[in-house]
C-alpha cells in the first residue's frame, strides 16, 4: 500500500512539474505576443488615419495606385487596373477592426465605381479586383447584391481558361502565345467560392486544373518559381520560361515566390489535397531558408538581385508572405506551425516600424513604404503600393485571430 501511495505521489509531482514548466513557457512567450498585438491594434488605428488622408486626395472615379514621396505626386488608376480591389479591401479590413463608419461609407462608394468590372473578360486579375473587394464586403459588411456581382465576376474569369493549355490566360499577346504568370494563382479563390454558392463544379475544376498545370511547369527543383510561362495556345506545350518583373529568367523574383506560397495555401484550404500542402511547405522552405533572406525578413526585390546587400527591399512581398505563412501555420505540425508563426511575427514587426511603416500624415496616406513594382520597366520602384497595405492588414488580422 505504501508503495502505491509513493507511486501516486510521484505521479502527481511529475504532473505538477510538467504543468509548471508549460505555464512558465507560456508566460515567457505571452509577453511577446501581447506586445505585438498591442502594436497591431495601434497599426489599425494609424491605418484609419492614413486612409482618410488617401481618401481626401482621391479623384471621384479613380483608385489609388502609388505615391511618389520625392515629388509629392500621386498616381491613380481606373477601375480596370489590376489593383483596384485592394483599396476597398483595405478600407474593409480597417473598418472591421476600428468600426469607423467613415471608412465603410467610402468603401460603399468606391465599390459602386468598381462593380462594372464584373463583366471584364480582358484580365485574369478579377480575383484581386473583385474578391479582395466584394468578397471581403460579403463577409464584413454584406449586401444581397454582392453574391450576383461575384458570380458574374467568376463567369468572366472562367472565359480566359484554355482546356488545351490547362490554364487561365494571364496576359493577352501575339497569336499563338499563351502567357501565364505565377500571380494568377491568387485569382483562383474566387472560382472556388463560385462553385460553393452555385453548385456548378466548372469553376472548381478550372481552378484545380490551373493549379496543377502551374505546379508542373512554373517551379524549379528547389521550388522557386518562374514568373512567366509562355504556352503554345494550340498544343499546350511550353514554349518559353522567363521573367517580366524579376532580375532574370532564372532568378527568384521575391513577390512571385510570395504569390506561389499564398496560392497553394489557398489550394489546400479549398481542396484538402495534400499535394498542395506539400507544395506550399516546399515554397515556404525555399523562402525562409534562402541565404539571401535578410534578418528582418523583408526580402530583397529578387532573391538573386546582383547588388545584394544594397539591393532594394520589397515590403509588399513581405506582406504577402506574412499573411500566407499565418494561414499555412494552421495546416501543419507543431514544429512547422511555430516556425511559420515566428517568421510571420518577424515580418509584421519589421513592417510595423521604420523604415517600412509610414509616419502619420506622410506617404500620401499609404501605410507601408519601400515596395518594388517593376524594376525592369523602372515603374513603381521604392514607393508605396496598395497591395502591400492590403496584405499587411490581412496578415495582422490573421495574427489577431490565431488561437
Amino acid at each position: 500500500m505504501k508503495q502505491f501511495f509513493r507511486i501516486a505521489i510521484n505521479t502527481v509531482m511529475i504532473c505538477l512539474m510538467a504543468w509548471s514548466l508549460a505555464t512558465a513557457q507560456t508566460s515567457k512567450s505571452h509577453p511577446k505576443r501581447a506586445a505585438l498585438l498591442k502594436t497591431i491594434n495601434q497599426n489599425f488605428k494609424d491605418a484609419g488615419k492614413q486612409y482618410k488622408v488617401l481618401m481626401s486626395n482621391l479623384p471621384q472615379d479613380k483608385f489609388p495606385k502609388t505615391y511618389f514621396p520625392k515629388t509629392g505626386k500621386y498616381e491613380f488608376s481606373g477601375s480596370d487596373w489590376w489593383c483596384s480591389g485592394f483599396y476597398p479591401g483595405s478600407l474593409l479590413y480597417i473598418y472591421q477592426q476600428t468600426k469607423d463608419a467613415e471608412l465603410l461609407k467610402e468603401n460603399n462608394r468606391i465599390l459602386g465605381v468598381l462593380e462594372k468590372e464584373k463583366f471584364n473578360t480582358t484580365t485574369h486579375d478579377l480575383g484581386f479586383m473583385m474578391y479582395c473587394s466584394f468578397g471581403n464586403a460579403k463577409d464584413i459588411a454584406p449586401k444581397p447584391e454582392y453574391k450576383d456581382i461575384l458570380i458574374q465576376s467568376a463567369k468572366s474569369l472562367a472565359t480566359r481558361f484554355n482546356p488545351t493549355v490547362g490554364c487561365i490566360k494571364s496576359w493577352d499577346s501575339k497569336k499563338g502565345d499563351f502567357l501565364v504568370i505565377i500571380d494568377n494563382m491568387m485569382n483562383l479563390e474566387l472560382l472556388f467560392w463560385a462553385t460553393k454558392v452555385t453548385g456548378d463544379s466548372t469553376y472548381y475544376k478550372i481552378a484545380v486544373t490551373h493549379a496543377n498545370t502551374t505546379m508542373k511547369n512554373h517551379f524549379r527543383p528547389d521550388y522557386s518559381s518562374y514568373h512567366v510561362i509562355n504556352y503554345n495556345a494550340t498544343t499546350g506545350g511550353v514554349q518559353q520560361k522567363k521573367t517580366a518583373q524579376g532580375y532574370a529568367d532564372e532568378s527568384a523574383w521575391a513577390r512571385g515566390q510570395a504569390w506561389g506560397l499564398y496560392g497553394y495555401a489557398v489550394m489546400y484550404r479549398e481542396t484538402k489535397n495534400p499535394i498542395y500542402l506539400e507544395q506550399a511547405k516546399n515554397i515556404a522552405k525555399f523562402i525562409l531558408t534562402h541565404p539571401n533572406m535578410p534578418a528582418d525578413k523583408v526580402p530583397y526585390w529578387d532573391f538573386n538581385a546582383p547588388n545584394i546587400p544594397t539591393a532594394l527591399r520589397d515590403a509588399s512581398a513581405a506582406s504577402v508572405m506574412a499573411s500566407a505563412l499565418l494561414e499555412l501555420s494552421g495546416y501543419v505540425d507543431k514544429n512547422l506551425e511555430k516556425d511559420y508563426i515566428k517568421n510571420a511575427e518577424a515580418m509584421i514587426y519589421s513592417l510595423s516600424n521604420a523604415p517600412y511603416k509610414a509616419a502619420i500624415g506622410t506617404n500620401g496616406g499609404f501605410l507601408i513604404e519601400h515596395c518594388v513594382g517593376h524594376i525592369p520597366q523602372n515603374t513603381e520602384v521604392d514607393v508605396p503600393l496598395t497591395y502591400a497595405d492590403y496584405y499587411f492588414l490581412e496578415a495582422m488580422k490573421r495574427y489577431k485571430e490565431l488561437k
